[in-house]
C-alpha cells in the first residue's frame, strides 16, 4: 500500500495501525504535498542520521525503513519499523533539535520530503496536522508501554511470533502452499531489538521452529511455512511440536 501522493487514496494498512496519514483529511494531504517534495531512496541509504542537524520531516509513500539509535557505548539498539504513511523525522523537525535516530531504507522507499517550516505552515493552517501529530505520538508511547510489559509478561517466543506475523501481514508474499514470505534484509540482531530479547534467544528459538518446519531463513529474507504454529505460540501456546 502506498501513501495518497503517489497511489490516489489512503493507505489502507489495517486495523491495528493507523499511519499518520491517515489521520489527515483531504485538504491538510493538499497542503503538505504542496509543501513538499516526493525523494526516492534506493535499499540500504539512511534517510536521516543521528546527530544530524538536519529539520526535515518525511513521510513514507511506499517501502519500509528502520530506525536505529546507537549508543556512546556502540550498541545499536532498532527502535522500530515505520511504513507507508507514517511520519519520520518529527522530533528534530518539531524541537530543532540534532536527530535522535537513524532512519535507513530497508527496501527502496519513497518519501514526501516536507521541510521544518513548510511543515509548520502547513499545520497552522490546518490544525487537523497538529492533531495527528498528538494522536500518533500518543500512540506510538502507547505502544512502547505494550511493547515493555510485554517484555517482562511474555514469553519471548510468543513476542518473537507476533512480530514476524505482524511483519508476514505489512510485507509479506503468500505463495500458493500457504506460506508466507518477508523479504526484509532483517538480521537476528535486529529482530532481538525488535522484540526486546537477547540474541542468542533469538537464534535458539528460530533454530527450533527450522527443525520443526516452522520457518526458513534465508540472508535477506524469512518465509513462514506454518503461520497456524506461529499464531498459537502468539496466543501462548507451545514453542515447538505443534505443526
Amino acid at each position: 500500500m502506498t501513501a495518497d501522493f503517489l497511489s490516489g487514496g489512503p493507505t489502507g494498512r489495517g486495523p491495528g495501525h493507523t499511519p499518520f496519514w491517515d489521520l489527515l483529511d483531504a485538504p491538510a494531504r493538499s497542503a503538505l504535498r504542496a509543501a513538499g517534495r516526493v525523494t526516492a531512496y534506493p535499499a540500504r541509504d539512511d534517510l536521516m542520521r543521528q546527530d544530524d542537524l538536519t529539520d526535515h520531516l518525511l513521510v513514507v509513500g511506499d517501502g519500509c525503513v528502520k530506525v536505529t539509535s546507537l549508543s556512546a557505548a556502540g550498541y545499536q539498539a532498532v527502535l522500530a519499523l515505520r511504513g507507508p504513511g507514517d511520519l519520520v523525522g518529527e522530533q528534530a523537525g518539531l524541537d530543532g533539535g540534532p536527530r535522535s535516530a537513524t532512519v535507513t531504507a530497508l527496501t527502496p522507499v519513497h518519501a514526501l520530503l516536507i521541510p521544518a517550516g513548510r511543515f509548520r505552515t502547513a499545520a497552522r493552517d490546518h490544525p487537523v496536522i497538529t492533531g495527528a501529530v498528538h494522536r500518533m505520538l500518543s500512540a506510538r508511547l502507547r505502544d512502547a508501554d505494550r511493547q515493555r510489559t510485554s517484555a517482562g509478561a511474555d514469553p519471548l517466543a510468543s513476542r518473537l511470533a507476533g512480530l514476524l506475523l505482524d511483519l508476514a501481514a505489512a510485507h509479506g508474499r503468500r505463495r500458493a502452499s500457504g506460506a508466507v514470505e518477508i523479504a526484509l534484509p532483517l538480521s537476528q540482531d535486529d529482530f532481538a531489538g525488535l522484540v526486546l530479547g537477547s540474541r542468542r534467544t533469538v537464534s535458539r528459538v528460530l533454530e527450533q521452529w527450522r527443525a520443526d518446519g516452522w520457518v526458513t531463513t534465508g540472508r535477506t529474507r524469512l518465509t513462514l511455512d506454518n503461520p497456524d504454529a506461529l499464531k498459537r505460540v502468539r496466543e501462548g501456546g507451545p514453542t515447538a511440536g505443534a505443526g
